[in-house]
């Protein structure tokens, strides 16, 4: 094995949900809470769209890498649509996924020896995917007094003359944070300032509530030029997770090496995914607004279920579906005849004991918390929650 691939971490959260489907397969009653997947069908507007694509041979061959012009052209309409970003189709790459995204912009412009500045909690993969190019990973602790909104002085205590790129996420996987506009605004400013890209990740961009607003950064501050890239996907927003299409966008001379890049690794996505991706971004968002209310309806039910759980404390998260406790006060005592000394240990122990699987803290580089995600149904969802709050409550 390479010495590369053999420092790489797993992804916990996927490691988490093959568990649980792997014990639920098994003929154990689990329910999972780990994996972030709607569990909504896809619109039936986009899976037509997909089924006359299958039947049409022009996507049997090769395509362009950077992706099917119909599509760019859909992502940069969608882009100055819902955020107001105004692009070129040429700016756009699409992607295998949000996640290869992610990975395909670091490689295009970190080197060995940057510094990454990552506000924590964080996805589990942007790390790993800094690692890759040689780049340095540099958590930036955020306050659950803040509601887990990473802020100015925050980011300036962690900047070194190494730092090359701030990794903005707003709403934030795992916590639900939503940044205040003024406060992006002000992010944005101050990475102009000192000459740091921004990687900002909108996957979540349609999933906010209450009074919580997003905004893309690159559109508040134009200060920032063109040191900006923005990576988004159709997996949460329109229940397409397994369809895998996300797209890059950013400046010419790093679009060319993105799709440089692409072209000797993957090269084009699936036709037909692209082609199912095309009605998701030029169709209305309709199903979006219903899959919405139901996230919301379950956002109220978890926060008030966990609220309701001694030694268990949870924020209110205004964006994406998950809840992100604070189960700090249920480590060191004794359930079950079992003590379990930190987040991961009681993860465990719950998978075990009362079937319910949930990401530990250390995987989003915040010991002492859970990640639950609220994208499964509601009746798992609350039935899952009562078997933690009898678990606590039993000792």
């Amino acid at each position: 094995m390479s010495d590369l691939l053999a420092g790489l971490a797993p992804s916990a959260t996927l490691a988490v949900d093959a568990k649980a489907k792997a014990l639920k397969a098994a003929g154990e009653p689990v329910i999972g809470y780990g994996a972030g997947e709607p569990n909504f069908s896809t619109p039936e507007h986009i899976v037509e769209a997909a089924a006359k694509a299958c039947l049409d041979p022009v996507n049997y061959k090769y395509t362009p890498t950077a992706g099917l012009p119909e599509l760019r052209d859909a992502i940069a309409f969608k882009s100055k649509r819902d955020s107001g970003l105004d692009i070129k189709a040429s700016q756009v790459l699409v992607t295998n996924g949000g996640k290869h995204a992610v990975a395909t912009a670091f490689m295009s412009v970190l080197n060995p020896g940057d510094e990454v500045l990552i506000p924590a909690p964080y996805w589990t993969t942007y790390p790993e995917a800094v690692y890759l190019t040689g780049a340095t990973a540099v958590p930036v602790m955020t306050s659950q007094a803040n509601g887990f909104r990473v802020t100015v002085e925050e980011l300036e205590r962690a900047r070194t003359k190494k730092t090359k790129l701030l990794v903005f996420v707003s709403p934030s996987n795992p916590s639900g944070a939503v940044v205040r506009p003024d406060d992006v605004a002000a992010i944005g400013a101050w990475a102009a300032e000192h000459d740091i890209w921004v990687l900002c990740d909108e996957i979540y961009e349609h999933l906010v509530y209450g009074d919580a607003t997003h905004v893309s950064l690159p559109v508040v501050s134009p200060e920032l030029g063109d040191r900006w890239i923005v990576v988004n996907g159709v997996a949460k927003t329109y229940a397409m997770t397994g369809w895998r299409v996300g797209w890059m966008i950013g400046a010419p001379d790093v679009m060319d090496a993105a799709v440089n890049y692409q072209s000797q690794t993957t090269s084009n996505i699936s036709n037909i995914s692209q082609r199912a991706a095309v009605a998701a971004l030029t169709g209305d968002l309709e199903a979006v607004g219903h899959m919405r209310d139901a996230f919301d309806r379950r956002r109220k039910t978890m926060l008030t279920m966990l609220n309701g759980i001694e030694g268990v404390h949870c924020t209110e998260p205004e964006g994406a579906f998950y809840c992100f406790p604070d189960i700090t006060g249920l480590l060191g005592r004794s359930f079950g005849g079992r003590v379990a000394s930190s987040s991961a240990e009681l993860a465990e122990t719950l998978l075990e004991t009362v079937k319910i699987a949930v990401v530990p803290g250390e995987a989003f580089g915040t010991p002492g918390y859970f990640r639950l995600s609220y994208a499964l149904g509601d009746d798992d969802l609350v039935e899952g929650l009562e078997r933690l709050g009898a678990f606590v409550a039993k000792g």
